[in-house]
């Protein structure tokens, strides 16, 4: 584990020194070198990749500007947040965005907090089900002050801007005559108050996934303090590479529909460093540690799997056949792999389990979400079994093979369905579905950048962190349990 370490270090070092000339070549080149030309639709595979990629930009720009070019040339596409009169605004697409906005901040409160509390032992599942709470409280604070802005405006190849730092220069202004708003340039049909709250809710999700590797071990404040940094350090950039147009994998031409390499991979490979860091649980091998409530688990699996639909048929940012076909994929996706792991564990194991066929489900989850936009039929059932059948040999066989300590299987089913989801989007992609082709070398080229970033810049903000404030509850409070050490309370 620590050569694994070290070598995601000295590759970290490379793809950071990388960035850095890149950045560098940025800021010396004019300022409209990495926006599309004026007189050009943007890239197709670039646009694809962003969750706003079927929103008619052009038809809100042309709306949105006096100055519109003569009637036979092609309206220039908008490259940055702007406003537009109310009446440029969809009422059917902002339903459903806002409708899918309240099923993703479902997932992680109660879902993936139940999810994740059924799983721990007694002790600990105050402590758990805090974690996302309190996650969701201070990443709505961080994206409002600073993370959107660096996610979803322009700016380099790898960051955003500062534009809407505190969400400067956003608005809505009811006039007597008229009603003006801003919009993103991603969803142009929906006000971007609305855009901002949902990729909110992408960003509150993915830190409290992590939680599921390190359960029972870390202190309160060391985890509220390396989220915090995660969320600014790690999470905007790759969001700003994979979503943002100008980003350096967007343009590229890396297809991620709704968040296979920002949040899946990102979130897996960060919980694997954090399990790597911080040591097995106390007794992990020799003592029990059976889940406390299996029914808590699967009440928060079905709670995930509802609010996925507004996870990935919402990434279409349009209430049109796009999101529907997507809202397709993912449950037959989903089924396909909660059926997979659970005949997978019925023959290893000779008996299928409560805690394996929602697992399953999760994974399904997972490694569909990047494809949900992209695949047909077909490629979905693949992808479901296949993720199914991997990542319960990931969260048996591979974990114990190698001997790290993922508590929940954050990274055996997050970051192994996220890697098997993004690379077989690049297999299984239909052009007359996403409006592009796939790619699997491409893809594996996000893959391994957010392997590589995500697992370096973590291992450095974690070590941090322990010299300054320290990791790890003792031995001594770990056996007491977190909730009465932590917080003071217990479950009687």
């Amino acid at each position: 584990m620590r050569k694994l370490l070290m070598s995601l270090l000295m590759a970290g070092s490379l793809l950071a020194g990388g960035i850095g000339a890149a950045l560098a070549d940025d800021a010396s080149a004019p300022a409209a070198a990495s926006a599309p030309a004026a007189s050009a639709a943007p890239d197709a595979s670039a646009a694809a990749a962003a969750p706003a990629a079927s929103a008619p930009a052009a038809d809100a720009a042309s709306g949105a500007s006096a100055s519109a070019p003569a009637a036979d040339a092609a309206p220039a596409a908008p490259t940055a947040p702007f406003s537009v009169d109310s009446s440029k605004i969809s009422s059917g697409d902002t339903a459903w965005m806002l409708t899918s906005t309240a099923l993703v901040l479902f997932m992680t409160i109660p879902g993936l907090a139940l999810f994740y509390g059924g799983m721990v032992r007694k002790k600990n599942v105050l402590a758990t089900l805090m974690q996302s709470f309190a996650i969701t409280c201070v990443v709505t604070v961080i994206w409002t002050v600073i993370g959107y802005s660096l996610a979803f405006t322009p700016g380099g190849s790898f960051i955003g801007g500062f534009s809407r730092v505190f969400l400067e220069g956003m608005n809505y202004i009811k006039g007597d005559k008229a009603t003006t708003l801003t919009v993103s340039h991603l969803a142009p049909t929906i006000p971007e108050s609305v855009y901002f709250v949902f990729q909110m809710t992408f960003a509150i999700i993915t830190p409290a996934l992590i939680t599921g590797a390190f359960a029972d071990r870390m202190k309160f404040s060391a985890m509220l303090v390396f989220m915090s940094l995660w969320s600014v350090i790690v999470y905007a950039p790759i969001a700003h590479m994979v979503w943002e147009p100008t980003g350096w994998l967007a343009s590229a031409g890396i297809l991620d529909f709704a968040g296979g390499t920002v949040v899946h991979i990102n979130a897996g490979v960060a919980g694997l460093v954090c399990c790597l860091v911080l040591g097995k649980r106390v007794g992990y091998g020799r003592e029990v540690m059976a889940p406390h409530n299996l029914v808590l688990t699967l009440i928060g699996a079905a709670m995930l799997w509802v609010g996925w639909f507004g996870f990935n048929a919402g990434s279409a940012v349009a209430a049109d056949g796009r999101a529907g076909f997507a809202m397709l994929t993912t449950q037959i996706a989903t089924a396909c792999a909660a059926l997979g792991w659970m005949f997978a564990e019925w023959i290893a194991k000779g008996k299928p389990s409560v805690l394996g066929i929602a697992s399953g489900a999760v994974a399904g989850l997972v490694a569909v979400t990047p494809a949900s936009g992209f695949v047909g039929v077909m490629g979905s059932i693949v992808i479901g079994v296949v993720a199914g059948v991997v990542c319960f040999w990931s969260a048996t066989w591979l974990k114990h093979k190698f001997g790290y300590d993922d508590s929940l299987d954050a990274f055996g089913v997050h970051g192994i369905g996220g890697i098997i989801g993004a690379i077989l989007t690049g297999v299984f992609a239909v052009k007359d579905i996403g409006g592009a082709d796939g790619s699997v070398i491409l893809q594996i080229k996000g893959v391994a950048t957010t392997l590589i970033y995500s697992g370096v810049v973590s291992f450095i903000l974690l070590k941090v962190i322990d010299m300054v404030m320290g990791l790890r509850v003792t031995e001594e409070e770990e056996r007491e349990g977190l909730d009465v050490i932590l917080h003071g309370e217990r479950v009687e």
